[in-house]
């Protein structure tokens, strides 16, 4: 199996090591701290890199940052262009929300800002449940980690703490939003 099945089935394992039931969805914000921990600690080991965008809504100005669907197409074309030079022919997976009409206006929408004349970057994007998908999952843990690390609270900083090695760049949208020092 490739490393996408293999960190699939270390999440499922860990899953029987929390003593958690088969079914159940890792989020972050559903999770204790140890869980938490452990989520990020059992996927470390797996050759996985990631890319982030932080947004700060409150800064943003202009009608199309109050609609919702915009305001999430604009923020995953973000974050595509800071990948773009990694995505060759490229298969996406985008966790499934949404009627059916705004996921292939996502998908338009993305191929159009992200493929280039002499390039596809990106070949399909598929809707896929992240209570089905073990690394839809992952990478909901892995922006947890990021946003809680921008916060407040006692353990800010612990889980980006421990998947910083596999982190490329987190990008601070707009300009002016300051990074933590994980």
């Amino acid at each position: 199996p490739g490393m996408a099945d293999k960190v699939s089935q270390r999440i499922d394992l860990l899953r029987t090591e929390l003593r958690l039931k088969p079914w159940v969805e890792f989020k972050f914000n559903k999770l204790t701290k140890i869980q938490r921990v452990a989520f990020l600690k059992a996927i470390f080991p797996y050759s996985f890199f990631y890319y982030g965008i932080c947004i700060d809504k409150a800064k943003l100005t202009g009608e199309g940052f109050r609609v919702k669907e915009s305001f999430y197409k604009y923020a995953c074309q973000l974050a595509f262009l800071n990948a773009k030079p990694h995505l060759d022919q490229a298969t996406v997976f985008i966790d499934g929300s949404g009627e059916k009409t705004f996921r292939r206006e996502l998908q338009q929408y993305l191929k159009s800002r992200i493929n280039q004349q002499d390039h596809t970057h990106l070949r399909d994007i598929k809707t896929v449940d992240s209570s089905k998908n073990n690394l839809i999952q992952m990478v909901d843990m892995i922006a947890g980690a990021i946003n809680r690390s921008l916060g407040t609270k006692s353990d800010a900083i612990i889980y980006r703490k421990i998947i910083n090695a596999r982190e490329i760049y987190v990008q601070m949208w707009p300009k002016g939003i300051k990074k933590p020092k994980p």
